[in-house]
């Protein structure tokens, strides 16, 4: 999946809560998602209110993301989301940089 598109990136979020922020839209950065990462209602909770955690799924996609001009992306959402949340990794397990998005 290459979806794109443009989103408000928070360094190191504790919580989805931290995301959801009031933002000029220039400060908005193209991002790019190279892989979606569907989990069970009960990991995406347990993700969504303790982001600090180092995680097995993320640290298996890091390879593929990347801080540049275009924010190389992964998804992480629920299987039937409202919403996602776009995480470029730091230490290639945990997030670094993140991004609250609607499917």
């Amino acid at each position: 999946m290459n979806c794109t598109g443009h989103a408000c990136f928070i360094q190191h979020p504790r919580t989805a809560d931290d995301l959801i922020v009031l933002h000029d839209v220039a400060d908005e950065q193209p991002y790019e998602i190279v892989r979606t990462i569907r989990l069970q209602a009960i990991d995406f909770e347990n993700f969504i209110t303790d982001m600090t955690v180092d995680r097995q799924y993320i640290e298996d996609s890091a390879a593929l993301c990347g801080d540049g001009e275009i924010k190389k992306c992964l998804l992480i959402c629920g299987r039937d989301p409202a919403f996602g949340i776009l995480v470029i990794p730091e230490a290639k397990c945990y997030v670094g940089w993140a991004a609250y998005i609607r499917e």
